[in-house]
């Protein structure tokens, strides 16, 4: 696996590849001896500058995150949510046949935030939910005032 590690307006990322897709995106800085430059890594940190500088409405790499059938198929929902747009975990729950506890579950779970928008899943009483940013529910508010979601 390799990493890039940059600061963004939440802190130090870090977004890894392996296999010439994204595989995943944490809080922090990686130990410079894993550091890369490849041209995906590049590709996901540009992306990411122009996401966070507000210039772009979504993403478009390769991505490989590792988890079960039930949570790619919930992460794959939350692809199709569009920038500034908001979904309640209970409605992403009835659209999969699943309870609202098992899609906060599976975002929780998500190895990819941000690029794979989990931040887009709130609570149905207007309440944000949880996040997995160092901020917690603060990143994720302003992963949504970023983007210019009206919060229920």
């Amino acid at each position: 696996m390799t990493v890039l590690s940059f600061h963004s307006p939440l802190g130090e990322l870090t977004v890894a590849e392996e296999n010439g897709r994204i595989v995943s995106l944490d809080w922090g800085r990686a130990p410079d001896e894993f550091q890369a430059e490849t041209p995906l890594l590049v590709r996901a940190r540009e992306q990411l500058d122009r996401y966070f500088d507000g210039g772009t409405t979504g993403f478009d790499l390769p991505l490989a995150p590792e988890g079960s059938t039930f949570e790619r198929r919930v992460w794959d929902a939350m692809l199709a949510i569009p920038p500034g747009s908001t979904r309640t975990y209970g409605a992403l729950a009835a659209e999969l046949a699943a309870s609202a506890r098992a899609i906060g579950t599976a975002c929780g779970a998500n190895p990819i935030p941000i690029i794979i928008p989990c931040h887009r899943i709130v609570a149905a009483d207007g309440g944000l939910g949880g996040h997995s940013g160092s901020g917690g529910a603060q990143t994720k508010l302003a992963l949504l005032r970023l983007e210019g979601a009206i919060l229920l």
